[in-house]
């Protein structure tokens, strides 16, 4: 069984990133996490001033922030622990032209565009324009057939768990299901879809063939 879901996995991987390719995007597929991470590290040694979205996948999974750090680089990371919300602003604000902004994406469809929902817009903002380069990690279990997929497992499992990982107060963190609220704390303010690359950006996706964050 697991031979299967490898080559599963890695045929639907690859299908996506030859069709990311179609929309302009720089796409890579890796096997296994650690060596996307070794991919990571070695654009991470090329640039200065490191950025991290907020992202399960890149933050907890692929512990990138660690990484930066540990080769000296100045790293623009709003979660850290201890910042005011006058220093996650400001941080926010300058990740818009960091040398590298590193997140994940909430869902990614086969034909190769990129969805996602925001609160701040901070995020989707730095995915689309302003850093000199963007990378986008992406599990192999955020692969959608479509669109409308796209927005259905957003909707009913990403932005739930993240509401509860930020600790929102909404509707949806004890539900577990979306009912388009109107919490002030709610985090699906701002939606995109990223068609093909945008024509001023440097964006490389990767995929990984593992199931990573949410």
């Amino acid at each position: 069984m697991e031979s299967v879901n490898k080559w599963y996995n890695e045929k639907l991987g690859k299908k996506t990133v030859d069709n990311l390719r179609k929309n302009s995007f720089i796409a890579y597929y890796f096997d296994k996490l650690s060596e996307a991470k070794e991919y990571i590290e070695k654009n991470i040694k090329e640039n200065e001033v490191i950025a991290f979205g907020g992202s399960v996948t890149v933050l907890n999974d692929l512990k990138l922030h660690v990484i930066a750090e540990n080769h000296g680089k100045k790293v623009l990371n709003h979660n850290a622990p201890n910042l005011t919300a006058e220093e996650k602003l400001d941080i926010r604000k300058k990740q818009l032209t960091s040398d590298l902004f590193i997140t994940s994406t909430n869902a990614i469809t086969i034909d190769g565009k990129l969805v996602n929902i925001d609160g701040v817009g901070n995020r989707v903002a730095a995915m689309i324009f302003g850093p000199k380069k963007v990378i986008i990690f992406c599990g192999i279990n955020k692969i959608v057939e479509n669109v409308l997929d796209a927005m259905k497992r957003i909707k009913f499992i990403s932005a739930p768990k993240n509401a509860k990982r930020v600790n929102s107060k909404t509707p949806c963190v004890e539900t577990g299901l979306c009912i388009d609220c109107n919490s002030k704390e709610r985090i699906c303010n701002v939606i995109t879809i990223i068609e093909k690359k945008p024509t001023l950006s440097d964006v490389e996706i990767v995929i990984i063939g593992e199931p990573l964050g949410f």
